[in-house]
């Protein structure tokens, strides 16, 4: 059990005055029309399932009804923070920025050791 506070009402409440909306800022199709089965059924059920922190969608169902976005960590149940979900997708887009950023760091750092590509790859691959 834990406390969310909702950026709406501005209070801590317990966890269960909260629904989980899921996973948030997930990509729709740039152009619907054209999308074929496949994008489809990966935008409607494919999740990352992250372990570590995650970024969620959670719903204020006790009190303002409200959908807001919370950085939470899926193994230690720690919240960053909540925003409403405008405020929160530029946080997210800079998470997202930095972790790309990140992805690219232990290629190099192997590169510079020495450790050929092939005993790299493993590991990058681990993390995604």
């Amino acid at each position: 059990m834990f406390l969310l506070h909702c950026p709406y009402c501005g209070e801590h409440r317990d966890e269960e005055e909260f629904s989980n909306a899921g996973e948030a800022y997930i990509a729709r199709p740039a152009v619907p029309e054209e999308a074929d089965d496949a994008t489809w059924g990966d935008y409607v059920f494919m999740r990352r399932n992250t372990k570590g922190w995650f970024w969620e969608q959670w719903q204020h169902t006790a009190a303002c009804r409200k959908v807001f976005a919370v950085k939470r960590n899926t193994a230690t149940y720690e919240i960053a923070g909540s925003w409403t979900l405008a405020e929160g997708k530029a946080l997210f887009e800079a998470d997202l920025a930095l972790a790309r950023a990140r992805s690219t760091v232990p290629d190099a750092a192997h590169a510079q050791a020495g450790v050929p590509a092939k005993a790299a790859a493993p590991a990058q691959e681990a993390r995604q």
